[in-house]
């Protein structure tokens, strides 16, 4: 896809209206998935342009389809905002996820059934209609969709702190796009490298930046920068970190990459003493998360809110954070939560209660393989005058908790399986971090 396909489907949908309906919705279908990949770099037909047509054109005679659901959530949420979309895109998020309904739908779109879930915050629709995408394209054998399937669930479990499965994801679609002759963008690898902390994840985030950029893929260079944000942040380099993630936020209509953007913005902003532009993202972070139910999203919402608040309401909203991405498969975040919560103690003066904190957090990131995260841990703990030892601790293992989950925090071990579903690949080992939580105290001990 380029800069000019946006216009050439928007084209060929209204041509089609009075001819075939249905093929027509496709076809907005396809043309808005154009311009998503364009974003500001479409020369026409832009997302907002997109939408408006497709909103005004014929509507289904017969019931909806699930790629229909997918059309109307989409544009809607385009034109009218989240709270006109969400139960539209959580209905569109269901038909996908459904394992009864036709797998034909999910096939054709693709990577797009994923954009619903991820503006609701939803992860465990993600990883329902991830997996569910990766098998539908191996059943059918189709190696130029593979590597894109290969890719989001890279991105899944990545973000998930299951490096090793990653890895895997990563090595099969490299695989394949040598012996297809095929390319497409290093999302998965760019955000791997990000969350380890590798300084040398750099070049690669230039290069994508630079390539994507010639090749009109606007939404290429904002992942890349999004992901150069937290890059940044963890190597304590907040300043670059604060100027990616505004670029990144920049991209309108504000879409599932903006707000994880803005949540690297307010960190960035509040170290760099930028509380002005702290307080702008998160009135766009809580807008994102307003129709969202889930502890993802309340909970990356309440760790933003309490990097800007004060006392017992910084407080409460650090724990309420901590809680719960807790029960959520972001252990990366949940990390991310313990570290501000011990950074905001330590500078409290509440020394002892922060090394509980920034234990926890480089115990975890440690066993995650966070390695520029851990070493700001480890200095944060330095700072309170205890001795942490440097490098990765040994890996334990952890799951993802399932629906229907307590509040509390009792003692728990959390796994997630280091494979690619369905993959011919040798599965590997359970890999992860242990954590365990004790609700007397309120406080949380990581590592095995």
């Amino acid at each position: 896809m380029g800069t000019t396909a946006p216009t050439l489907l928007l084209k060929a949908a209204q041509r089609l209206e009075g001819l075939d309906p249905e093929l027509a919705r496709e076809t907005y279908l396809d043309a808005w998935g154009a311009a998503l990949f364009a974003g500001r770099l479409a020369s026409a037909g832009s997302l907002v342009e997109v939408s408006r047509a497709a909103t005004s054109a014929p509507r289904p005679t017969r019931p909806l389809r699930p790629s229909d659901l997918l059309l109307d959530g989409l544009t809607t949420f385009v034109t009218e905002g989240h709270a006109a979309a969400a139960p539209l895109l959580r209905r569109a998020t269901a038909a996908f996820a459904d394992e009864a309904s036709p797998g034909e739908e999910n096939f054709r779109w693709g990577w797009m059934t994923t954009i619903p879930l991820n503006i609701l915050w939803d992860e465990d629709s993600w990883h329902a209609i991830s997996a569910r995408n990766l098998k539908e394209a191996r059943d059918a054998g189709a190696l130029a969709r593979l590597p894109i399937d290969l890719a989001d669930w890279g991105i899944f479990v990545a973000w998930c702190g299951d490096f090793g499965a990653a890895a895997v994801a990563i090595a099969e679609a490299e695989a394949i796009t040598k012996a297809t002759g095929t390319h497409i963008a290093p999302y998965a690898q760019l955000l791997l490298a990000a969350l380890r902390g590798q300084r040398d994840a750099s070049p690669l985030i230039e290069s994508t930046i630079r390539e994507a950029g010639t090749g009109g893929q606007g939404l290429s260079v904002q992942w890349a920068e999004w992901v150069s944000a937290i890059l940044f942040n963890g190597l304590g380099r907040y300043d670059r970190g604060l100027a990616s993630a505004q670029r990144a936020a920049e991209e309108t209509p504000q879409l599932h990459v903006t707000p994880w953007a803005l949540t690297e913005l307010i960190e960035a902003a509040v170290r760099t003493a930028r509380a002005d532009l702290a307080a702008g993202a998160l009135e766009r972070v809580m807008a994102a998360t307003a129709p969202s139910s889930t502890d993802w999203g309340r909970g990356m919402e309440a760790r933003c809110r309490a990097l800007l608040s004060e006392g017992e309401s910084a407080e409460r909203l650090y724990r309420e954070a901590i809680e719960r991405l807790a029960r959520t498969r972001r252990r990366p975040e949940l990390a991310r939560a313990h570290l501000l919560y011990g950074e905001w103690l330590r500078r409290e003066n509440r020394r002892v209660d922060a090394r509980v904190q920034l234990r926890a957090a480089h115990n975890q990131f440690a066993s995650i393989g966070m390695e520029a995260f851990a070493e700001r841990a480890r200095g944060g703990l330095l700072a309170t005058g205890k001795k942490c030892a440097s490098g990765p601790s040994r890996r334990a293992t952890f799951s993802p908790p399932r629906s229907g989950r307590s509040r509390a925090w009792p003692a728990r071990a959390y796994r997630i399986r280091t494979s690619v579903p369905g993959s011919s690949l040798a599965r590997a080992p359970w890999s992860g971090i242990c954590a365990t939580r004790s609700t007397s105290s309120g406080s949380t001990r990581a590592g095995s």
